[in-house]
């Protein structure tokens, strides 16, 4: 199944997925120094906010910094696809880093700029895993 992406008012998901978001921004503020501190601060368990903390973020934070690692194929013109799929976006990008391929495979984190962007979220990250060569595509993280 391919990774889908909504917009849901947080007042009609579990109450989890709040106390998750509230769990991160404690730690990224400095109110709670370790993870164990932020969950015990909003109730929840450390397994419930490993398992979603990759996974939901703010509205806000949708827009902005968005890093993307890449399991390429070594396949000429599979870079050259993903980037081309990054300008038909929209999206500005800040960073490439690249290994060379190992036993056929070339590892890719990549950082983007979103504000700009002209696609949807989702249709942009199901398009960047689609090329031929991509082995996989993971969103590491947003700002």
């Amino acid at each position: 199944m391919k990774n889908q992406y909504v917009l849901a008012d947080v007042s009609v998901l579990p109450d989890v997925f709040p106390k998750v978001l509230q769990a991160k921004k404690l730690l990224r503020s400095g109110e709670a120094e370790t993870v164990h501190d932020a969950v015990r601060m909003t109730g929840i368990s450390r397994s419930a906010y490993y398992k979603y903390k990759d996974h939901i973020f703010p509205f806000n934070e949708m827009q902005g910094i968005l890093t993307v690692y890449f399991e390429l194929m070594d396949i000429p013109g599979t870079l050259s696809e993903i980037l081309g799929i990054v300008a038909r976006a929209g999206c500005n990008i800040l960073t490439i880093n690249q290994t060379i391929p190992i036993n056929g495979v070339a590892s890719i984190t990549m950082t983007l700029q979103t504000e700009a962007m002209q696609m949807e979220f989702d249709e942009m990250i199901d398009a960047l895993s689609r090329p031929r060569g991509v082995r996989s595509m993971n969103v590491l993280g947003k700002q």
